[in-house]
């Protein structure tokens, strides 16, 4: 890989590797070299530019954690040194809550929750990324429902008029990636399958679905089978029944001693208009962001990880209606 270190085999490795360095071996200034100077890291939550915000966002995070791993499950990535790459890296983290910060006061808890991480990079440096953490997990696991986090975090950064604002198209920052995946039968199968499934078309699921299909969601809930992707996928869409949804990028792999693979990030872009998951209908403009992965099996896709913040959405419903 051009650019790169040659101590690394390939993106995944690179991509795992530089992560751990980071987080767990305490080297967070080589995010000055990891990271290029401006970097846009979206989360649904906000939005940081530049590699020195990263590093207070980071020295923060492990203040309050500070025993925090980051187990990488997966690195789903497309591109060449040429074009440059895309990864979308799947991570199980654990943390011990120890220290006070943007969870309050330390509790003690151990915590174990999933992210999901594109990122964007070429010569040796991340340029560009998105990034999901199970949000509803985290506060869940330390007490708190994510409205009432998300209520709390409005009052504390001083209300609705002066709150950090969460991710939407109009607070989003143009980053130079400009790729949209790289055309694989296995992700064009996953987008196709939440193209239909956003459609109204909850046939797909027993169409698609291996019967007996592992998913992993938000507020790190699992279930089995058919009917566990239909409450969930219903429980989103219902929600937010007249939202625009959008597959933003696709990617899908098949690589030696691994299934077929697919990872995708996407939106919703609308008004809370309908009961399902966020309760009373309230009319209010709502962003999701969400990413995830599948894997794809004899009788279908038997493996999913689906990932979107929660507490974000609901800070988006508060900031508008109180």
């Amino acid at each position: 890989m051009r650019g790169f270190d040659q101590k690394y085999q390939d993106l995944p490795d690179y991509i795992i590797a530089v992560t751990k360095e980071i987080w767990e071996d305490r080297g967070i200034a080589t995010l000055r070299k990891h990271y290029s100077e401006t970097i846009p890291v979206r989360t649904p939550s906000s939005i940081v530019v530049g590699n020195e915000a990263v590093i207070a966002a980071t020295m923060a995070t492990l203040a309050e954690f500070p025993d925090r791993t980051l187990l990488g499950e997966d690195v789903i990535w497309s591109g060449d040194e040429e074009e440059g790459y895309l990864s979308s890296h799947r991570l199980l983290s654990t943390a011990t809550h120890l220290g006070n910060g943007v969870y309050g006061a330390a509790t003690g808890k151990t915590l174990r929750y999933r992210i999901l991480a594109d990122c964007a990079a070429k010569d040796g440096q991340i340029y560009d990324e998105w990034m999901v953490r199970d949000q509803g997990a985290v506060v869940r696991q330390l007490g708190i429902e994510p409205k009432r986090f998300a209520a709390d975090r409005i009052t504390k950064e001083g209300g609705p008029d002066h709150c950090t604002r969460p991710l939407t198209p109009e607070t989003d920052v143009a980053g130079r990636y400009r790729g949209n995946g790289n055309g694989n039968d296995f992700g064009r199968r996953y987008a196709d399958l939440l193209t239909r499934i956003m459609a109204a078309d909850m046939a797909a699921i027993p169409q698609v679905y291996d019967r007996a299909a592992e998913l992993q969601m938000p507020g790190g809930i699992a279930g089995h089978g058919w009917d566990a992707a239909d409450r969930f996928w219903m429980g989103l869409r219902s929600a937010f029944p007249s939202a625009a949804f959008e597959i933003q990028h696709a990617i899908g792999r098949e690589d030696p001693l691994m299934p077929p693979r697919a990872a995708l990030r996407w939106s919703l872009h609308g008004k809370h208009d309908g009961f399902g998951a966020f309760g009373e209908p309230t009319g209010a403009m709502v962003y999701v962001m969400g990413i995830s992965h599948a894997e794809f099996g004899p009788w279908g896709l038997r493996r999913e990880w689906v990932l979107f913040d929660e507490t974000a959405i609901w800070k988006q419903i508060l900031m508008q209606t109180g």
